[in-house]
């Protein structure tokens, strides 16, 4: 872990155990919150997923409504296709696709793809160099504004067909307008390129700031004549099956059959379900603990600011009676020098103090005899002739 890593782990650890773990319960509940919700859209899609139609390519008319029938609702448009991956052109193959880009070519492996996802991945180090603490500085507060990452992707329209059937009669148009879901791509080339370090390097290490030591250039593909799952909404275009990526549902285009994608999911909702229970249990104890650390708190302040007043009264009543002025030697206070001696410490039974200074002297942490040095809990006044 870095330094700017441990800084952050110190200033979140000391803000969630703050005002006696009650920030870190509150935290905690969110989290169950956040877990139950997650719980119930999964299950919705479980079910959903469950009861939606599988079919391949060639089936995939029969389970659809017509083209004219718009009252359907999208339940019953949702159904899961599983093709091979092929580019819209190829299957077309009329003046439709003149002047399109066909297929794309991987520029690392040479494979024909109908996506290519190219990454650059810039990787930082950071030495806390001569004047490391500006790096703690920076920390606390905020991330640097350097961008670590620049992602490309191209793409070309492809469809799902039957991988086993040629030529193929019968396709779906996959659409991934809009769609937020990750791809199966395949991963054909990757590597991590170091880079020199220059006097500028040096500054940048010098003075605590992160400096670049690698470049990782990754390319992903999505190949032709791949096997994948499409899960979605199907509708007629032109006559033709399209289908398109259903927001509610955690999977467009999977490598996983539906009867995986099943099990995936009732998985994943089992987790959710008791991280959530679990969490929101740990959030109600660390709850109740703050709170009742802290109703604690409120009232042993209170019982204190009504002791307080109540000495402040009990020295004001004591100003009263404490006599000032001609007072024999021997018999004025220790503590102040100017009234006479009047309260006695129990259980020393010294006669050191006036009432005012004995008071105070009652109030403070840890009251000790000023004659003694004997802890002391009370005073008690007496009149001396």
């Amino acid at each position: 872990m870095s330094s700017r890593d441990q800084a952050l782990a110190s200033i979140l650890s000391q803000l969630a155990l703050s005002f006696d773990g009650a920030v870190l319960g509150v935290v905690l509940a969110y989290a169950a919150v956040r877990s139950l919700f997650k719980f119930t859209a999964n299950s919705s899609a479980l079910r959903r997923i469950r009861h939606a139609p599988s079919a391949g390519v060639p089936d995939l008319r029969a389970l659809l409504p017509s083209s004219d029938d718009y009252s359907q609702s999208s339940d019953q448009n949702l159904v899961i296709v599983r093709g091979s991956v092929e580019a819209k052109s190829t299957v077309e193959g009329n003046w439709k696709s003149l002047g399109r880009p066909h297929i794309l070519v991987s520029h690392e492996s040479a494979d024909k793809a109908v996506v290519i996802q190219r990454t650059q991945t810039c990787i930082y180090n950071e030495w806390k160099g001569l004047f490391g603490w500006t790096s703690d500085v920076r920390a606390i507060f905020g991330r640097s504004w350097r961008e670590h990452e620049s992602t490309s992707l191209r793409t070309v329209p492809f469809v799902l067909v039957d991988g086993g059937q040629w030529p193929q009669s019968d396709y779906v148009c996959v659409s991934i307008d809009g769609s937020a879901h990750p791809m199966p791509l395949t991963t054909v080339f990757h590597q991590l390129q170091p880079i020199d370090a220059s006097p500028y390097t040096f500054i940048q290490a010098l003075f605590g700031h992160e400096y670049p030591v690698g470049l990782l250039d990754e390319e992903k593909i999505l190949p032709l004549g791949k096997e994948i799952t499409a899960v979605g909404i199907c509708s007629f275009r032109n006559g033709i099956p399209e289908i398109k990526s259903c927001k509610d549902l955690p999977y467009f285009l999977s490598d996983m059959t539906k009867d995986q994608m099943i099990l995936d999911l009732a998985f994943k909702t089992k987790v959710l379900l008791w991280s959530g229970i679990a969490l929101g249990s740990l959030s109600a104890v660390v709850l109740g603990y703050a709170i009742i650390r802290n109703l604690n708190k409120w009232k042993e302040w209170r019982k204190q600011r009504r002791s307080q007043q109540s000495n402040s009264a009990a020295i004001a009543r004591a100003d009263m009676t404490d006599e000032e002025g001609d007072v024999p030697e021997g018999q004025l206070c220790v503590i102040c020098l100017m009234r006479k001696r009047r309260s006695v410490f129990i259980p020393c039974w010294h006669l050191a103090c006036c009432n005012r200074c004995a008071l105070s002297i009652e109030c403070e942490v840890s009251p000790k005899c000023p004659v003694c040095r004997r802890t002391i809990h009370s005073s008690q006044v007496i009149f001396v002739p």
